[in-house]
C-alpha cells in the first residue's frame, strides 16, 4: 500500500487506542495491545552486512569492504537477499510466537556516517570517507532491502534505517557528551550528502538520531536537523534515536535536568521512538504540560504507519518466503562475489597471481590466517559455516599436492600465546614455517575486539577507537621474522580501515587488503591468489603515512582530511586498487550540455594479461571558485568487467548536482569553469605513479 494508504490506516488505529496505548507504543520494545490485536514489536534489529544478532544468516563483506567493491548494482542486491532472508526469519518467528529483540523486520542499516578519521573505530561500519561514493552505495542498499516495488506502492519487504543523523565519527568515549562543531559548508557539502540522497531517492523508511550533539543540540532534539530533514527534504518515515541517546540529555550533555524533561525534549522536536527507556517517562511529561497528547498520537501514527508499510497487520506476498532462504546457495554465492569485489590489491611485484606448477610448499602464518572474528567486523549474524584465509586455502589446494604449513606466528595484540610462555613464544614456529615453504601468505590485522564501538562490558572492553595507525607490537616483530627469510610473500590485511603498512611495502612482494570479507571470504582470497579471479577493489579511504598528517581527532572540519581536502603526501590514495588485468581508456568524449545533462562516453579495453574487473571513476573540480576544494572530488564511477584483449563503450553520466559547489553559508552555487578526469583511479601524482597511468582530463563551462 501507498504510504498515504498506510497512514489513514495507522489514525483509524491509533484513534482507537487509549493515550497510555499510544504512549507505550513509542518504546523500542512495543507491548501487544490485546483488545484490539495487536500484537508486541520490537523495533530493534541490526542488518549492516547481513541479519545481524538473530542467529543464522549470510555473512557479506563488512560494510567498509562493501565500499572497496564500488557497486551499486552489487549492494542493491546485497540488500534485497538480507531482506528476504529476513522475511524468512521473522515469518517462522512470528509464527512461533517470537517476538523478542532483533526478530523484527525494522533494522539500523545502512550507516552513512563518513570515515573522516581513521581514528574512528566505526569506521569499518560505513562505506567510505567519500560523500558521494557513500551516497549512491547508500541508495542502492536501502533499494534492495526495502523492495524495488515499494515507490510503486507496494508493500516493503523489510525497513531501512539511515544512521547516524547527523555528523558523527568519533571520538566514541566522548560521544554521550560531545558537541561536534560544524561549518554550515562542511555539513552540506560533506556530512548531510548521502542522508538527503537515502530520502529523496531511496525513500528510506527510517533515520537515527547520533549519540552527539551538532553544533550545541542534541542531535536527537535538534530542532535545526528536523527542519533539514522533514523541512527541506519532505521525509515522512519515523524518527529514532540511538539507543539510549535521549537519556544522553541529562547524563552526558546536561541539556536537560531528567528523565522527564528529556523525553519532552526529544518527542517536541521530532523523535518519534525512543532506542532506550526515557519514553517510560512520556506520560508523566504529558500530565505537567510538557507534551500535547497531539504530539504523542502524531509519533505514533507515524510508527504504525511504518508497521502497516511492512504488511504487519495482513496478508502480503512476502508471507510465503521460506526459510531456507537463509543462507541460501544464491546468497552465499553473492557473499563469495562481494568479497571477490572488495579486496584491493595495493602492490603486486609479479609475485601474484601464484603459480601451482612452481609451488610444492605454501606458509600460511599470522594471527588472522585461521581467525573467524577476523572474517566479521561488528554487527554480524552468525554463519553455519566460515570459510577462514587458512581454509580457504586448503580447501583450494585440496588433492593438488601442495603442502600447507602454517603458524598463528603471534596472538593478535598480546605478546605471548601461552600464559606460561617467554614473550614471542610462536615467532621460531613462524620462522621454520617460513623456511621450509616456496612461498608465505601472512595474514595480520586487527578484528571487532580491537576496533568497534565504545568500550564497555558488552564488547569486552577491547574495542573503540584507534590510537594508533600501527599494528600491535607482537604483529610488526612478526612481520620482521618473516622478513629475514627472504621467501616470496604475500601480506593479507584484515582490518575495518588504514594501517601502516611502510614496512610491508618494502619487504613484501605483494599486499592485499581484505578488510573484513565475511563468511566466505577465505574462499575469495584463494581465488584472488591463484589467479582465478582478479582483485577488483578500490580504497574507499584514505591511508595517510601518519596520524601527525591529521587534525585533532575531535576537530570535524575538513579541513586537512579525507582525499578531497588532504594537501599532504599519503601511503595509498583513495580510489586507488590494483589488478591483474590491464584496462586502459582508448578514447573518450564528454557529451551533453548543461540543459539537458552531461555525460561521458568511454572506449575501454583490457590489454591483459587475464580478465579482470574494473572501476572507471570521474573527478570533478571547479576552477574558478574560492570554495571548490583543493582536489578534484569523485562524481560518478561505473564498474565494468573485460575478458583479455576485450573492449567496450560505456556512457557514465555525471549528475547535474557535481557542477555546483557550497559556499561558506552552506549554499550550493551552480556554474563557473569545470575540469573532469576520468580514469581507473583518483587523478593525483602518487595514483598515477603507482598505476602508472594518467587520467583523460574534459572541461566544460556550466
Amino acid at each position: 500500500m501507498t504510504r498515504g494508504e498506510a497512514r489513514t490506516r495507522a489514525k483509524r488505529l491509533v484513534a482507537r487506542m487509549t493515550l497510555e496505548e499510544r504512549a507505550s507504543q513509542l518504546r523500542f520494545d512495543a507491548p501487544a495491545i490485546k483488545r484490539l490485536r495487536i500484537p508486541a514489536y520490537n523495533w530493534w534489529n541490526e542488518a549492516l552486512h547481513g541479519v545481524a544478532r538473530a542467529g543464522n544468516a549470510t555473512v557479506f563483506p563488512q560494510a567498509i569492504g562493501l565500499g572497496a567493491t564500488f557497486d551499486e548494482k552489487l549492494l542493491k542486491r546485497i540488500g534485497e537477499a538480507i531482506g528476504r532472508e529476513a522475511r524468512a526469519k521473522y515469518n517462522v518467528q512470528a509464527r512461533y510466537g517470537d517476538r523478542d529483540i532483533y526478530k523484527g523486520l525494522t533494522f539500523g542499516s545502512p550507516n552513512v556516517n563518513i570515515f573522516r578519521d581513521p581514528r574512528w573505530g566505526r569506521g569499518q561500519e560505513t562505506y567510505g570517507e567519500d560523500p558521494y561514493l557513500t551516497s549512491r552505495l547508500g541508495v542502492g542498499f536501502v533499494k534492495g532491502l526495502q523492495g524495488e516495488d515499494t515507490a510503486r506502492g507496494g508493500t516493503m519487504l523489510a525497513a531501512a534505517c539511515a544512521k547516524h543523523f547527523a555528523v558523527h565519527s568519533g571520538p566514541e568515549n566522548e560521544r554521550h557528551r560531545f558537541d561536534a562543531r560544524v561549518s554550515p559548508k562542511d555539513l552540506r557539502e560533506t556530512y548531510l550528502p548521502a542522508f538527503e540522497a537515502l530520502v529523496r531517492e531511496a525513500g528510506v523508511e527510517a533515520v537515527m538520531g547520533a549519540y552527539n550533539r551538532v553544533n550545541g543540540e542534541p542531535a536527537c532534539a535538534s530542532r535545526e536537523l528536523q527542519r533539514i530533514l522533514r523541512g527541506e527534504w519532505g521525509f515522512e518515515g519515523h524518527f529514532l534515536s540511538d539507543c539510549w541517546a535521549i537519556r544522553d540529555f541529562f547524563t552526558g550533555h546536561r541539556v536537560s535536568e531528567n528523565a522527564v524533561d528529556a523525553a519532552a525534549l526529544a518527542i517536541n522536536s521530532g523523535c518519534d521512538l525512543n532506542c532506550g527507556d526515557t519514553y517510560c517517562f512520556i506520560l508523566e511529561a504529558y500530565e505537567k504540560g510538557l507534551v500535547s497528547e497531539e504530539t504523542i498520537t502524531e509519533a505514533c501514527v507515524r510508527l504504525f504507519t511504518t508497521r502497516y508499510r511492512l504488511g504487519l497487520f495482513g496478508r502480503t506476498g512476502f508471507d510465503s518466503i521460506p526459510y531456507t532462504e537463509v543462507e541460501s546457495p544464491e546468497h552465499l554465492d553473492l557473499a563469495r562475489r562481494a568479497a571477490l569485489e572488495s579486496v584491493v590489491m595495493l602492490k603486486n611485484d609479479g609475485i601474484l597471481p601464484l603459480d601451482r606448477s612452481k609451488i610444492g610448499t605454501i606458509g600460511v602464518i599470522g594471527p588472522n590466517a585461521d581467525s573467524r572474528r577476523a572474517l566479521l567486523g561488528n554487527y554480524h549474524g552468525s554463519a553455519s559455516r566460515y570459510i577462514t584465509v587458512q581454509e580457504g586455502l586448503q580447501d583450494y589446494l585440496y588433492g593438488s599436492g601442495i603442502r600447507i604449513l602454517t603458524s598463528a606466528g603471534c596472538e593478535l595484540y598480546k605478546d605471548r600465546t601461552e600464559s606460561l610462555a617467554r614473550a614471542g613464544d610462536r615467532l621460531s614456529e613462524a620462522a621454520a614455517v617460513a623456511e621450509y615453504s616456496d612461498v608465505v601468505i601472512l595474514v595480520v590485522g586487527l578484528d571487532e575486539t580491537m576496533e568497534g564501538e565504545e568500550k564497555g562490558e558488552r564488547n569486552g572492553g577491547f574495542s573503540g577507537d584507534r590510537e594508533t595507525l600501527e599494528l600491535p607490537e607482537c604483529q610488526r616483530k612478526l612481520l620482521e621474522e618473516v622478513a629475514k627469510s627472504g621467501k616470496p610473500t604475500v601480506l593479507c590485511l584484515m582490518a575495518g580501515g588504514d594501517i601502516d603498512l611502510s614496512f610491508a611495502q618494502k619487504h613484501f612482494g605483494a599486499i592485499l587488503d581484505l578488510w573484513y570479507p565475511g563468511s566466505m571470504g577465505g574462499r575469495a582470497v584463494a581465488e584472488i591468489l591463484f589467479g582465478e579471479q582478479s582483485p577488483s577493489g578500490k580504497l574507499p579511504v584514505t591511508f595517510y603515512n601518519s596520524l601527525d598528517d591529521l587534525p585533532a581527532f575531535e576537530d570535524y572540519s575538513m579541513a586537512g582530511r579525507t582525499y578531497r581536502y588532504i594537501e599532504r603526501p599519503v601511503q595509498y590514495p583513495f580510489g586507488f586498487g590494483l589488478t591483474y588485468g590491464n584496462v586502459v581508456i582508448r578514447s573518450a568524449r564528454l557529451k551533453g550540455n548543461a540543459e539537458t545533462g552531461f555525460f561521458i562516453v568511454a572506449d575501454i579495453g583490457n590489454r591483459g594479461p587475464r580478465d579482470t574487473g574494473e572501476v572507471l571513476q570521474v573527478y570533478i573540480k571547479r576552477m574558478d571558485s574560492e570554495f571548490a576544494p583543493p582536489n578534484p572530488a569523485l562524481c560518478a564511477f561505473r564498474r565494468v568487467w573485460l575478458p583479455v584483449w576485450g573492449h567496450d563503450t560505456v556512457e557514465i553520466p555525471i549528475p547535474i548536482e557535481a557542477f555546483t559547489v557550497v559556499d561558506g553559508d552552506g549554499n550550493r552555487v551552480r556554474g563557473g569553469r569545470f575540469e573532469l578526469l576520468l580514469g581507473t583511479s583518483q587523478p593525483d601524482e602518487l595514483s598515477a605513479a603507482l598505476t602508472g597511468k594518467k587520467p583523460v582530463r574534459f572541461y566544460a563551462d556550466i
